[in-house]
C-alpha cells in the first residue's frame, strides 16, 4: 500500500538525511533497497529513520560487488547516496556511470555544501550549513548567542525533505522525457529556501537582523512561549487581532496598554506582564481555559508527553513499531493509505537479492567471493 508502491529505489547507508529522506520514500510506500558494508553493525530497533526496508551487506571494495549494485541499480528507478563528493565516482558508481546503463536513473545526492564550490569537500554538520544560509543567526533570545534549532533545519529539512522532493520532481519529469538526472540536495541550499518569507520581510524592512525582537522570534509578547506555575511551559500563537482579543479575554489582560498590539516599542513590558500573568496557574489549568478556543494555544509536550495527548491519539499521529513509540508516517492519503512500517532488520542479503531478481547462482557467486 502506499501512493509509491511500485517504485525501487536504491540507498546507500550513510547518516542522517540520506536516510530520512530513504524513510520517507519507504513510509510512501517505495520498495527501498539499504545498501550497508560488510561486518557493519546491526541497527537497533530504536533506529526509526531506518524503518521501512530491507539490506544487503556489501563490500563495495569487491567488484564483484561494484556489479551486483550495478546491476541492481539496472532495475531500479532512483539511487540516494549521502556521501562527500567524489566518493561513488572513486567507487566506480558515479553517474555516468549508472546512467549509462540505467538512462531513466534519478541519482540522488544529499549533501552538507553541495556537489561543487569552495567548501564541497570540507566536512561539516547540521549547525555548520544552517550558520552559512542565514537560518542559525536567526533563531535564539534576544542579546544571546544563536541556539540551535535540533538538526531540524539542515539535516531533516533542508536536507532530506529537499532531496525527497527534488527526486519526486525528477522521477515525474523522468516519465515524460525517458531521462534521468542527478538531484544535487545541499542543505545549506534547503535551509536557505526554508528561509525565504524571512528574506523576503528582511528586504521589506519588516524584519530586524536582530534575533528575538520579531514578530516570529519570540519577540512579540503574543507569539512566544511562557512558564506556568508547575514550571511547565505553554505556546501563544496569538497573532491576528481576533486571536489576539481572545488571549486578552481568557488570560485577564485588561491594561490598556495591551491595546496597541504591534508596538514594538512595549513589547518588551507587556512580555513581562504576560509571564506573569500565565505563571498565576499549572499548564493543566491554563489548558481547561484555553485549549482548543481560538488564543492559539497549546501546551508545550515533551517527547514522553506528546504520544500521549489525546489529539494525537485520535489522529494516530504515532505509532508503536518493535515496543518503540514513534512518528506514524505522514502525510495522509485518502486512496492509498501507507501501511505501518516494519522497524529497522538485520541484513538479509540472500532474500533481498533473490527478490529484486539474482538467480540462486549469482549470489551463490558472490558469497563465493566474499561480496555479500
Amino acid at each position: 500500500m502506499g501512493p509509491l508502491q511500485g517504485l525501487r529505489i536504491i540507498e546507500f547507508a550513510g547518516l542522517g538525511p540520506a536516510p530520512f529522506a530513504a524513510m520517507l520514500f519507504a513510509d510512501m510506500g517505495a520498495e527501498v533497497l539499504r545498501l550497508d558494508r560488510k561486518g557493519g553493525r546491526i541497527s537497533g530497533k530504536a533506529e526509526v529513520y531506518l524503518r521501512g526496508r530491507k539490506t544487503v551487506a556489501l563490500d563495495l571494495k569487491k567488484p564483484e560487488s561494484v556489479e551486483a549494485t550495478l546491476t541492481l541499480l539496472d532495475r531500479a528507478d532512483a539511487l540516494i547516496e549521502g556521501f562527500r563528493p567524489g566518493v561513488m565516482e572513486r567507487l566506480g558508481l558515479g553517474p555516468e556511470v549508472c546512467l549509462s546503463r540505467n538512462p531513466k536513473l534519478v541519482y540522488g545526492r544529499m549533501t552538507g555544501w553541495g556537489q561543487t564550490g569552495p567548501l564541497a569537500q570540507a566536512a561539516g554538520h547540521d549547525i555548520n550549513y544552517i550558520a552559512l544560509s542565514g537560518a542559525l543567526h536567526a533563531v535564539g533570545p534576544a542579546d544571546q548567542k544563536p541556539v540551535p534549532p535540533l538538526n531540524l533545519a539542515g539535516d531533516f529539512g533542508g536536507g532530506a525533505l529537499y532531496l525527497a522532493f527534488g527526486m519526486a520532481c525528477a522521477l515525474l519529469e523522468a516519465r515524460n522525457s525517458g531521462k534521468g538526472q542527478v538531484v544535487d540536495a545541499a542543505m545549506t541550499e534547503g535551509s536557505a529556501s526554508l528561509m525565504s518569507v524571512f528574506y523576503g520581510m528582511f528586504a521589506s524592512g519588516i524584519w530586524c537582523d536582530e534575533r528575538g525582537v520579531n514578530l516570529l522570534d519570540s519577540g512579540a509578547h503574543f507569539y512566544d512561549t511562557y512558564e506556568t506555575k508547575d514550571g511547565k511551559y505553554v505556546a501563544l500563537g496569538s497573532l491576528d487581532p481576533q486571536f489576539y482579543r481572545e488571549l486578552r479575554d481568557k488570560a485577564g489582560l485588561s491594561d490598556s496598554e495591551f491595546d496597541a498590539q504591534m508596538d514594538r516599542t512595549a513589547w518588551p513590558s507587556l512580555k513581562e506582564k504576560v509571564a506573569s500573568a500565565i505563571k498565576t496557574k499549572t499548564r493543566d489549568e491554563w489548558d481547561a481555559i484555553m485549549l482548543g478556543s481560538d488564543v492559539c494555544y497549546a501546551p508545550v509536550l515533551s517527547l514522553a508527553e506528546a504520544p500521549k495527548h489525546p489529539h494525537n491519539m485520535a489522529r494516530g499521529t504515532f505509532i508503536e513499531v518493535d515496543g518503540v513509540t514513534q512518528p506514524a508516517p505522514a502525510p495522509r492519503f485518502s486512496r492509498t493509505p501507507p501501511d505501518v512500517p516494519h522497524g529497522p532488520q538485520p541484513p538479509d542479503s540472500e532474500g533481498a537479492l533473490s527478490a529484486w531478481g539474482f538467480s540462486d547462482a549469482a549470489i551463490d557467486a558472490l558469497k563465493n567471493a566474499g561480496a555479500i
